[in-house]
């Protein structure tokens, strides 16, 4: 995942392991510098190709997330050009993350990866750095898309696998036909 010769930092490592031990199924990063949405995978497949549709097997629903997001930024989903982000109008403010820039180590291919969890990455302004007096737009511009985002946690496949008594079972594979990507239950 990381690449030779990184050295992973006390922080990250806990976070992993925080991520491992709690069933996550969604969650969001939230960057400044860009008004767009993007979903995984970050890094490209092809670690020479810099900007490369790097497609999950999950895709079409890292998409539908997205897009729950930014239709519900008032900027994000604004078709004006003559702002920041502007270059993504087109795409309807979503991205694919190495099809924007290739990276290695993300958070949401760490989880896409290593746990049940689907990230998205949203960057909800243009500053890369606001000001304080900036952080209360912001957080209006963002609180209607993010409690839309956070709706999605009920999109899908949920229950409770059992045994034949009723008893949960810890870890078990879940797969879905036509998806090379399978998820595990919880404790």
């Amino acid at each position: 995942f990381f690449s030779p010769g990184f050295q992973v930092a006390p922080e990250t490592k806990a976070v992993m392991k925080w991520l491992r031990s709690i069933p996550f199924v969604l969650s969001a990063s939230l960057h400044g510098g860009e008004l767009v949405v993007t979903y995984p995978y970050d890094y490209s497949r092809h670690p020479m190709e810099e900007k490369m549709f790097s497609p999950t097997p999950d895709e079409k629903m890292f998409k539908m997330l997205a897009k729950a997001y930014a239709d519900a930024h008032p900027v994000i989903s604004d078709r004006s050009e003559l702002r920041c982000g502007g270059n993504f109008v087109k795409r309807g403010g979503i991205i694919n993350g190495a099809e924007w820039y290739s990276f290695t180590g993300g958070m949401a291919d760490f989880n896409y990866l290593h746990t049940n969890c689907f990230e998205v990455t949203v960057e909800v302004g243009c500053e890369k750095f606001p000001l304080e007096e900036e952080l209360f737009t912001i957080w209006h511009e963002n609180r209607g898309a993010l409690l839309n985002y956070m709706e999605m946690v009920h999109r899908g496949i949920k229950g409770i696998v059992s045994d034949k008594f009723g008893n949960p079972i810890k870890n078990a594979r879940i797969s879905v036909r036509g998806i090379q990507h399978d998820v595990t239950t919880g404790n």
